[in-house]
């Protein structure tokens, strides 16, 4: 079954053209990544998913559903979760406050589950969001969309500006993710980190789809790999 299918996409800011014609899918229980470099279109193409920067042209189905007109409220009830570039978390509250925001939904995943998963954010829940870490507010900002238990989650560069040690530690979550039957669109920088975990992977470049395959396929590309921007030359260690 397909969680997400996105059909003909064209996204524009005011006169500028960013998407054209871009389509994906994400599978029931698969790691799907979007790579590509800055400016290439990844981070709108998210946005276009979830409703924030509605397509002009094309079409989104989330769960069998046609949500292409969709407010990001309503997409986000049917269960999908969205992890934003540059994590927002509310820098006054703690941690814990931070957790309480997300309305719950019913679900496996609650607080306690979360500082099971997160023991760092335990030991930091009376910590306000501004004094944390990168690599912590990543993982209070994940934390909050699991919380929402959803079926459907897209994350939006989450290794940005993270020490390598941090982002395997994220990169591993990930993949516990698609072990509870979680689907993951994922949008990196780090190609490297992102076809090893992925199960199939798309290139964006200007706006256009130029690759869709398995991602193992496209890691052996090294002269592809290291065309994409955020491309590091050294190997990556399989995490899976």
């Amino acid at each position: 079954m397909n969680m997400l299918e996105a059909e003909g996409l064209h996204t524009f800011y005011g006169k500028s053209h960013i998407l054209h014609g871009v389509g994906l899918e994400v599978r029931e229980g698969e790691i799907v990544t979007l790579l590509g470099r800055n400016g290439a279109g990844k981070t709108t193409t998210l946005r276009s998913i979830m409703g924030l920067t509605r397509a002009r042209q094309g079409s989104v189905r989330i769960f069998g559903q046609e949500t292409t007109a969709w407010p990001p409220y309503r997409i986000a009830a049917t269960g999908v979760g969205y992890v934003p570039e540059g994590r927002r978390v509310f820098a006054a509250l703690t941690v814990e406050e931070n957790l309480k925001v997300p309305l719950e939904r019913p679900g496996p995943w609650t607080i306690p589950r979360i500082y099971q998963l997160f023991p760092r954010l335990e030991e930091r829940r009376m910590s306000r969001g501004g004094q944390l870490s990168g690599g912590e507010q990543e993982m209070l900002a994940i934390a909050r969309a699991l919380l929402l238990n959803p079926k459907l989650l897209l994350l939006d560069e989450p290794s940005q500006g993270l020490a390598p040690l941090i982002v395997q530690d994220v990169f591993n979550i990930v993949v516990a993710m698609r072990k509870e039957g979680m689907s993951v669109l994922l949008v990196e920088q780090n190609v490297r980190a992102a076809v090893a975990i992925a199960d199939r992977a798309y290139v964006l470049e200007d706006g256009e789809m130029v690759y869709q395959g398995p991602a193992a396929e496209f890691a052996q590309d090294e002269e592809r790999v290291r065309a994409l921007a955020g491309a590091s030359a050294e190997k990556w260690d399989d995490m899976d």
